[in-house]
């Protein structure tokens, strides 16, 4: 498992997509499954400043890696508020743009980016994500 911990901030969302993608890149995932990754941990870093710790540098977000020959399996740890992905709900996906409410898609986005995504309790307060992104060639195996 490879782990970097970095300051919760904006600044650093590109560190944190940069550090994924070298990741990604290195378990031989293509250039759409790179992208995906880096969506899909910019929106899980963001929703960690904004919600978990409700603000910029109120905590630290610990980011892990491992590479299997079938996935790569990416954990995103904090301390700080307990998120209920049950406590979120469903988007509309149905009313026109406009009429939408304003945010609420990042979960959403992630698990159709993904192949995984699940959220639990470190036991110390705050919450792990793990989400897990299947090599191409293997996904309909």
């Amino acid at each position: 498992m490879t782990t970097s911990i970095f300051k919760g901030n904006y600044s650093n969302l590109e560190y944190i997509r940069e550090f994924f993608a070298s990741a990604a890149k290195l378990a031989g995932l293509d250039d759409e499954s790179v992208y995906d990754i880096q969506m899909a941990v910019d929106e899980a870093a963001s929703n960690i400043i904004d919600h978990a710790y409700k603000g910029e540098d109120l905590g630290n977000i610990e980011c892990s890696y491992h590479v299997t020959p079938e996935e790569l399996i990416i954990s995103l740890k904090d301390f700080g508020e307990p998120f209920d992905p049950e406590d979120v709900e469903s988007p509309d996906l149905e009313s026109d743009v406009c009429c939408r409410k304003p945010r609420g898609l990042g979960l959403h986005f992630m698990k159709s980016l993904m192949d995984s995504v699940a959220f639990s309790f470190n036991g110390h307060g705050g919450n792990v994500l793990t989400i897990i992104k299947k090599k191409p060639a293997l996904k309909n195996k």
